[in-house]
């Protein structure tokens, strides 16, 4: 990659807040070539747990990656929100996995956090893959 900008879409999804939760992420360069993807079950999570879940496993693999630049996108305008410190964390279970996206924000030299709609072809992939990770269970 030597240093490239990377691209995250992700998304959580839960059935039932708390219910059954998964996530999942894709990262493309900027042609668009995909570099990684991976969806996982996470166990009884709430569908916000699930978002910052899927932003969490972005970062990381990203780093693995050697990427030094990445935009991180997501449909949760919340997650996205209390990340960039629009929005205050009340819920304590949250705020930690906020802490932890600030602690991986410190592996590259610039991140972007953006929201889009649901709509978005890439979101729609990574939702698909949150879906099948539910239907299929595997952990």
């Amino acid at each position: 990659m030597d240093g490239a900008c990377c691209y995250a879409y992700t998304d959580g999804a839960a059935r039932g807040n708390p219910g059954p939760a998964a996530c999942a992420f894709i990262i493309v360069d900027a042609w668009g070539i995909l570099l990684a993807d991976e969806a996982r079950v996470l166990g009884r999570k709430t569908n916000n747990e699930a978002e910052y879940h899927a932003v969490i496993d972005a970062l990381k693999k990203a780093s693995s990656l050697s990427c030094r630049q990445i935009v991180v996108h997501s449909d949760s305008e919340l997650v996205i929100r209390q990340i960039k410190g629009e929005y205050e964390v009340r819920k304590p279970h949250l705020r930690e996995l906020c802490v932890e996206v600030k602690g991986l924000e410190r592996l590259f030299e610039s991140v972007q956090f953006v929201n889009l709609p649901r709509e978005d072809p890439w979101i729609r992939i990574v939702d698909r893959l949150c879906n099948d990770a539910l239907d299929s269970g595997n952990t």
